[in-house]
């Protein structure tokens, strides 16, 4: 099961201003008419019912927006682009990679929703826009915005009311299998189960989703036997049936090391309310140790479920020990009975997780201004760079308005505190133009 991927995303460029001039019969010196760029296209995350794997994104993580189109003569803007939507399952949860690999949240689809993880950039303005008293010949147009680009990491957890807990080959697919519609594989060897297997679970009025997790073994935690990508799947569960294995050699360490490992995994995990069931009744070795099966795990559950904040009928239901048996039938109806009992007792949970108010790159406010060696100054500014790389900076009357972009800017004014003096060269991206 692909439950984990990592992606690229690009949104989209702006489209490109255009510097244009009406040349009409009878007005061949028309004033500017260059049209704006459109928007380029953002990237949208959309939660999918439908979806049960992020498997379609494995293979296809690198996503590119779609551009904005250039603006052309006669005022004619540029078409915005169309959005690129991601679909993934309910209960994906997507994290940013921040470039010193910490991962940073943005948003949980554990319901239908749609969220923007890419911005597509602005389209550049047209000639048009730079009209003022002091400049009826405006030479100037903007390059469109760049797109955002992120790196995002997305995690599938499952989403289900109720997650079965186990040793491999405790009996958890049979179970699943007799309480729901799912079909998993059964067979009498260890880890048969490799994927968690969803189930619907009817009784009475009532449905509730119940999942299988893939057998646990001791060093689960730390990803022994897959056992972390399994776990990571168990966080969501509002509670947890608990199987034992009627044939175990040792019933109450199998309980002790499953419930270990989900306090090293998780901590609040551990502090779920668990209905613990003994399988494999049919076995007449199980029914007959019955009595004794039962004397050892009884006074060791109950110690545990007293340390837990639960309502003391939550507590009645925890404190019971099933003893079942999937090929029978016996005792399937009343754990299925106490598991909807206590999903009636038990409020939904939702996690919190901190979100970053910064996803998103803030608005520039004052560029950067770096002196380099031989009185060279670069100046730092996205909006300058948008005008100065679709310029001809040899024509002086470009040059000129450049200059008067600055001064509206407040550039020149921090060029000279940083000491330029006439005849120094200023960079603006691949640009460069001389003080004076």
């Amino acid at each position: 099961m692909i439950d984990t991927v990592r992606m690229n995303l690009f949104a989209g460029k702006g489209g490109n201003g255009c510097v244009s001039f009406l040349h009409e019969k009878f007005n061949p010196k028309g004033g500017p008419n260059g049209g704006d760029g459109g928007h380029g296209g953002d990237i949208i995350i959309e939660s999918d019912n439908s979806l049960n794997t992020l498997l379609h994104l494995k293979f296809n993580s690198t996503i590119y927006g779609i551009n904005g189109q250039h603006g052309k003569g006669k005022e004619q803007r540029g078409s915005n682009a169309k959005d690129t939507t991601i679909y993934a399952p309910l209960g994906t949860v997507i994290w940013k990679m921040n470039s010193d690999g910490v991962k940073t949240f943005v948003a949980d689809l554990d319901q239908d929703k749609k969220v923007l993880v890419a911005k597509g950039g602005l389209g550049g303005w047209g000639n048009q826009r730079f009209v003022s008293s002091t400049n009826q010949e405006p030479l100037l147009a903007q390059t469109g915005e760049k797109g955002e680009e992120t790196v995002l990491f997305l995690e599938l957890k499952l989403l289900a009311d109720v997650g079965l807990l186990a040793k491999p080959n405790a009996g958890k697919s049979t179970f699943i299998s007799r309480s729901t519609k799912a079909k998993p594989k059964i067979a009498d060897y260890q880890f048969t189960t490799l994927e968690p297997v969803l189930g619907v679970v009817e009784y009475g009025n009532n449905s509730f989703v119940m999942m299988e997790i893939p057998g646990l073994i001791e060093g689960a935690n730390e990803g022994v036997g897959l056992g972390f990508q399994f776990l990571r799947h168990a966080e969501r569960a509002r509670f947890y049936v608990h199987l034992i294995d009627g044939l175990s050699e040792n019933h109450l360490k199998d309980w002790e090391m499953i419930n270990n490992e989900i306090k090293q995994f998780d901590e609040s995990m551990a502090k779920k309310p668990q209905i613990l069931a003994v399988t494999k009744m049919d076995v007449t070795e199980v029914n007959e140790y019955k009595d004794m099966i039962f004397e050892v795990l009884k006074e060791r559950i109950e110690e545990h479920n007293d340390d837990l904040v639960v309502d003391e009928t939550v507590r009645e239901i925890m404190n019971k020990i099933h003893f079942i048996s999937s090929v029978s039938g016996e005792g399937l109806n009343s754990l299925i009975g106490d598991c909807n009992r206590l999903l009636e007792l038990m409020p939904k949970e939702t996690e919190q997780y901190e979100f970053d108010e910064n996803y998103f790159p803030p608005v520039e406010t004052v560029p950067v201004i770096t002196e380099l060696e031989d009185g060279v100054f670069v100046v730092n500014s996205k909006r300058l760079e948008r005008l100065t790389s679709m310029s001809d900076m040899e024509d002086h009357r470009v040059a000129i308005q450049i200059w008067s972009e600055m001064i509206k800017m407040g550039i020149s004014k921090h060029l000279e505190e940083s000491g330029i003096q006439p005849g120094d060269v200023i960079k603006i991206g691949n640009a460069e133009m001389e003080w004076i």
